[in-house]
């Protein structure tokens, strides 16, 4: 019940923390948070019920028994980085379920007790104490698990109170440090022990030896010596008998070379398992390791060798060095030379590092961000055990090289070689990497598609992201056992096939130039469970229409979808996701397109050929081919006649069979009497020697108007049709109302063939003159087509009568049945 008592209170400390800087709000009914608002007080409008109440970073001074008196739910307080001077837990009385209280970072200098039976976070770090604010009813808080406390001072009995309380973690910040008595932080009994010093006082390592003693984890920030290594006060070989620290920490490290050496001996002898060393500085000397004071301490070392060696993992990080000249491969050698598990030296600038010269333990090498070259490692076989192995941010050039230095690692499983120099040298037949390599860190390096011939063939994982790769070459590498590929950020323009890799399982192609990813990918890679191809220029269109669509059908393959997968080209489409980019099937289908095209094609072609039959558009066609050649040779034989001159008033088209009437009625009583008319009939006006459509056509120049005598026998003449098409033609040619239409007998609808459709429609628009059967009414019906006729002729034509007879006479050798 306790443990999760812990757990509810850490989590609304983050939960704070998340909220800091928030303008002042109450998020529910159990917190509120009035963090960052520069309050000179408690504020008076705290919901009753709260339960974590956030007061940080203002400009409270005082505190009062009545500003917390309501609040008997409360259970964490945050009041740290606030101006408080002076603390009385009276003030908390009342609130008895306080598990929590943080007054760090103000400036109290006095304290009031009052036990507060609950508390089991208590931190009164970094305020101005002399000595240790530990009063005795810090003794009567049970639950107390952490405790945070300044002063200037320690003594053994300041810790008196609690030396029988059973604390997770102890926090001391010791600024302006003036005194410790040995032994007093062995009173304490703890599991944590963090000491942060005076970062301006030379350290006093009694404290790191006591602390040593005290704690299972010890932390100590600002270890700072500038006193010469022959005033360092040496520690007793006793010490190594009483330590309890098997995980120690050293962070902001300054100290001469041969002070460092001296307390790793002490380290490295005792039972710390784990030692961390950040911002490390060392100064010298180095020259003269041995000729100092704790040579016999080395050699009363032998005396407990027995005791063995029980340091696992050596972590430095950030170390530089105010040495100017020293012999580096001592120090090299000493780095190689120990049989531990786990070594990292994070950057460090360290240009090379020698290979031991036994088999070593080394298990775990961290070389990160240093200046090692491809010398590393060459030819070394002590390092058999080594099954991670961090390069990091080093200067590697050559991959065959890397791969030489791993073919003795016969128990290497994991390289990481990121953010290096690594280009392929053209040696990549000549790559020897250890068969016992699984997984394979080579990202953001220089590397093209032909590190796929230099490659780990037992490689489980690869990642290769953040090079230069433009295509995965087929048939160069067989990787049958990788799982997992990373390609994200390369030049890749499609996805890769999986004929070289098998197993492929997860892939990541984001951030590549990728427009149209191959739909068939999947079928191509069929053991492949999640693809991860987003963040790339997609361009919208039919091709990726079907790789959304294998989406759908993928089950979820598609890592980030949807939000990672949005258009770039076309612009109109740019920033359109995927999902919503949709095309119709007639679209994207080729052959479906091209049947539907030809179908309708089909029907066009039929619905023209079934109109053209209909209308008779061909006859349409060859006849006003045959006008426009007439036309066309007119004007190329008679040039002088080019300008038509009128000789008739009217040219009669009528069917042969109604030629009777024609002769007999119509022509007597126009051609004769007062007011006769000039009529031109094909019998005698026709030309010999041309043809009957040119000889129509020139007739119908020639005339005014163009009387049609209409019939069932004229609908039935194809040569009626013709003249009918060429006089209708000059109506609409020259924009004269030249036509003259006569009915001579009722022409029932149906029997007008469907290519009369002009016939058809003068009729329906045009008026016609009928002639009458009774004979009464026929003197009316010559009056109006004289009327419709009244034209005046060229008087140079009106007399030229003998000629029209010669004309009469020489048409007859050229018949026209109609």
């Amino acid at each position: 019940m306790g443990s999760l008592t812990s757990i509810y209170i850490f989590a609304c400390v983050f939960t704070l923390t998340l909220w800091n800087n928030v303008q002042p709000t109450v998020e529910n009914e159990f917190i509120a948070n009035y963090s960052s608002l520069l309050l000179t007080d408690v504020p008076k409008t705290i919901p009753l019920h709260t339960r974590v109440l956030d007061l940080s970073h203002n400009r409270i001074s005082e505190l009062s028994i009545s500003e917390f008196i309501s609040l008997s739910d409360l259970q964490v307080l945050n009041l740290s980085h606030n101006l408080i001077t002076e603390l009385d837990f009276n003030v908390f009385i009342f609130n008895q379920d306080l598990e929590y209280l943080d007054l760090s970072h103000n400036n109290i200098w006095k304290v009031y007790c009052q036990t507060l039976a609950c508390l089991r976070h208590l931190d009164l770090s970094f305020n101005n104490f002399t000595v240790l604010p530990i009063c005795q009813e810090f003794g009567t808080m049970f639950h107390l698990e952490y405790l945070g406390l300044s002063a200037t001072m320690i003594r053994r009995s300041d810790f008196r109170y609690i030396t029988h309380l059973q604390l997770n973690t102890v926090f001391l910040t010791l600024e302006n440090f003036s005194l410790y008595k040995p032994q007093s932080l062995t009173a304490l009994n703890t599991k944590s022990l963090h000491i942060v010093f005076s970062a301006n006082q030379n350290f006093n390592f009694s404290l790191l030896y006591d602390g040593m003693s005290t704690s299972e984890n010890l932390k100590i920030v600002n270890v700072r010596y500038t006193l010469s290594y022959k005033d360092f006060p040496s520690p007793a070989l006793t010490l190594l008998k009483k330590i309890k620290t098997t995980a120690l920490m050293l962070d902001t490290v300054d100290l001469e070379w041969p002070i460092i050496l001296q307390i790793f001996l002490l380290i490295w002898y005792s039972p710390v398992e784990h030692l961390t060393v950040r911002n490390l500085i060392f100064r010298g000397p180095i020259g003269g390791l041995t000729a100092y004071k704790f040579v016999p301490f080395l050699s009363s070392l032998e005396q407990v060798m027995s005791l063995g060696v029980s340091m696992k993992a050596l972590t430095l990080e950030r170390v530089r060095n105010k040495v100017y000249y020293f012999n580096q491969k001592i120090l090299y050698r000493w780095f190689s030379e120990m049989n531990i598990a786990s070594l990292t030296i994070y950057d460090a600038y360290m240009p090379h590092m020698l290979c031991p010269q036994r088999a070593s333990l080394f298990q775990y090498l961290n070389f990160s961000r240093n200046a090692l070259t491809d010398e590393l490692f060459q030819n070394c076989s002590t390092l058999a055990e080594l099954k991670l192995f961090i390069l990091r941010r080093n200067k590697f050039e050559s991959l065959s090289k890397v791969s030489s230095m791993t073919r003795y690692m016969k128990s290497l499983r994991y390289l990481d070689m990121s953010s290096n120099l690594l280009h392929t040298d053209g040696a990549e037949e000549h790559c020897q990497w250890t068969e016992s390599l699984k997984e394979l860190d080579l990202s953001s390096n220089q590397l093209t598609e032909s590190v796929f011939g230099c490659l780990p063939v037992n490689v489980n994982k690869l990642d290769l992201h953040n090079n230069q790769i433009s295509s995965v070459p087929q048939g160069i590498a067989e990787l049958k056992s990788l799982k997992e590929l990373n390609l994200a950020s390369n030049r890749l323009a499609d996805l890769p096939g999986c004929g070289g890799f098998s197993a492929l399982e997860i892939l990541n192609m984001e951030m590549n130039s990728i427009l149209t990813p191959s739909a068939d990918f999947f079928e191509s890679c069929q053991r492949v469970r999640e693809l991860e191809a987003g963040h790339n220029p997609f361009k919208c269109s039919c091709e990726l229409q079907a790789f959304v669509r294998l989406e759908r059908q993928s089950g979820g393959k598609l890592s980030g979808w949807p939000e990672a997968y949005v258009c770039e080209y076309p612009e109109d489409l740019k920033g359109t996701q995927l999902k919503d980019f949709h095309l119709t099937e007639l679209a994207c289908n080729t052959t479906l397109l091209l049947v539907t095209a030809l179908l309708l094609t089909l029907v066009l072609v039929g619905v023209v050929a079934f109109l053209c039959i209909y209308l008779d558009v061909p006859w349409y066609v060859r006849m006003l081919w045959q006008w426009t050649q007439t036309k066309r040779r007119a004007w190329h034989e008679c040039p002088e006649e080019r300008e038509t001159v009128l000789q008739f008033h009217a040219f009669i088209s009528y069917s042969e069979r109604d030629s009777v009437w024609v002769k007999t009625e119509l022509i007597p009583n126009l051609e004769k009497g007062e007011g006769s008319v000039q009529l031109c009939q094909h019998e005698r006006n026709f030309v010999p020697g041309k043809s009957i459509v040119e000889n129509i056509i020139n007739c119908i120049d020639k005339s005014y108007k163009s009387i049609f005598v209409l019939s069932p026998n004229f609908v039935q003449s194809e040569w009626c049709h013709y003249e009918l098409y060429f006089a209708h033609h000059k109506l609409f040619s020259e924009n004269c109302n030249s036509l003259i239409l006569i009915l001579l007998e009722p022409i029932p609808q149906y029997i007008i063939p469907a290519r009369y459709h002009k016939l058809k429609a003068l009729m329906a628009k045009r008026t016609y003159l009928e002639w009458p059967k009774e004979r009464s009414k026929r003197a009316l019906f010559w009056a109006n087509l004289r009327a419709a006729i009244n034209v005046n002729l060229p008087m140079s034509f009106e007399g030229n009568e003998e000629e029209n007879d010669v004309t009469f006479t020489d048409s007859i050798t050229q018949p026209l049945i109609k």
